[in-house]
């Protein structure tokens, strides 16, 4: 008898570890800031997220630079995503805040005019953001 109270007792405890281990969410909605300035960094930042393994959506806002994602916890993590993005060139607002810059070699890969990190390239696009903003408003 006392055997059978042991073993119940040490099954018990074993179910209430168990279930005391924190459940992944299979639709975890994240977001976070990754750099770039113009539709084509927009599609290499989407493109990156979305072929990690467990992100189900990836948009990313040419204004605000915040990536949204859902993703699957239990197949991926955010370092891996951020690490994808990395890879393609384009530096990212980590965790505390903590800027994560993409290797020199990544960042010479993108395309000429989405220098993020060049001042004179940016302020091209601003003037650009500006002229598409007043088009669309005559229409």
């Amino acid at each position: 008898m006392k055997k059978i109270i042991v073993t119940l007792s040490i099954i018990l405890i074993a179910f209430s570890l168990q279930s005391q281990e924190v459940e992944k969410n299979k639709n975890a909605k994240v977001s976070f800031e990754v750099d770039g300035i113009c539709g084509m960094c927009k599609k290499r930042i989407e493109t990156a997220a979305l072929k990690s393994k467990g992100v189900k959506f990836a948009i990313w806002s040419v204004d605000t630079h915040q990536l949204n994602l859902i993703m699957d916890e239990r197949k991926t993590d955010i370092a891996t995503i951020q690490s994808a993005i990395l890879e393609v060139g384009h530096d990212v607002l980590g965790f505390e805040n903590k800027k994560l810059k993409a290797t020199d070699e990544a960042y010479n890969s993108v395309h000429p005019c989405c220098k993020y990190r060049d001042e004179e390239i940016v302020l091209d696009h601003e003037g650009e953001l500006k002229k598409q903003k007043k088009e669309t408003k005559k229409h």
